[in-house]
């Protein structure tokens, strides 16, 4: 979706769509200023048209998301995420645009209904939009362990889970996502869902962790978010960063594993969604 600025750092389009749409709007200015036929300015218009009234619709017909998780948004979209990682608050720089949205959060929700999930690990939860989401279709006696290594967004998003009668629900590994997915599996924990959305240079062993040390429940689910990350993993290699070239891998790893089947969906930034078979 392409972002508009807030009270915090300025956004970005960080999706296909919303980076095409940005493209759109650049190339409607330039043919307007341009004496091109009528029927190309038109078609461009159009194609702009249809590409940036998507996401508005999807949201606009889409169950709205709660107070609490509105509220979280909120709070992480006028935070200062550049100061704080120069102020050393942080331990990497972080953006606004890294919170999954009302869509994603629904869309997991919807996953967590389905699956009829009570044990749900998340690796990498930012300032906890997903973990709360989710945590929000869990029963009462439902569990989120959620793995962050910022010490500074765990209490950020701490905080926000206390606006929430789920908050209690969610409890927070602070450490490097490996290391505790060690810690869980030597302790024989399994999970019915998983959501992955941390380092993309990890993600192949988030995912090798998960099934061999048996994390995964045998009839569980993995969701993993940015594998369009940006549409680099169909751009040409020369074209992707190394983030992009490593979730291209992940894909490839993901596709070519034959205990697993799977389904890329373009929501978003990307969410494949993942079965033992």
């Amino acid at each position: 979706m392409t972002e508009t600025l807030v009270k915090g750092d300025m956004a970005r389009p960080v999706t296909p769509l919303g980076i095409l749409s940005e493209q759109l709007e650049k190339i409607v200015k330039m043919a307007a200023d341009a004496n091109i036929p009528v029927e190309l300015s038109e078609a461009l218009k159009q194609a702009y048209q249809i590409a940036t009234g998507l996401d508005p619709y999807i949201e606009e017909v889409s169950t709205q998301e709660s107070k609490a998780l509105a509220g979280l948004a909120k709070k992480t979209s006028e935070e200062p995420w550049s100061k704080r990682f120069s102020d050393s608050d942080t331990v990497r720089q972080l953006e606004q645009e890294m919170l999954s949205g009302h869509i994603e959060g629904q869309t997991l929700k919807m996953f967590v209904y389905m699956t009829g999930a009570k044990r749900v690990l998340e690796i990498g939860m930012f300032t906890g939009y997903s973990a709360l989401a989710m945590a929000e279709a869990l029963p009462e006696d439902g569990r989120v362990v959620a793995c962050e290594v910022d010490e500074y967004v765990t209490n950020f998003a701490k905080a926000c889970f206390k606006e929430s009668p789920h908050g209690s629900k969610i409890s927070v590994e602070v450490a490097p996502a490996l290391e505790t997915l060690r810690k869980l599996a030597d302790a024989g924990e399994s999970f019915d869902l998983v959501f992955i959305d941390a380092d993309k240079k990890e993600y192949v062993d988030y995912f090798k962790i998960l099934l061999d040390k048996g994390l995964l429940a045998p009839k569980g689910f993995i969701c993993v978010d940015n594998t369009l990350l940006q549409g680099q993993p169909y751009l040409p290699p020369e074209q992707r960063t190394p983030n992009g070239e490593a979730i291209a891998q992940f894909n490839k790893v993901v596709a070519d594993d034959p205990r697993v089947e799977q389904v890329l969906l373009p929501l978003r930034d990307g969410l494949t969604i993942i079965r033992r078979v």
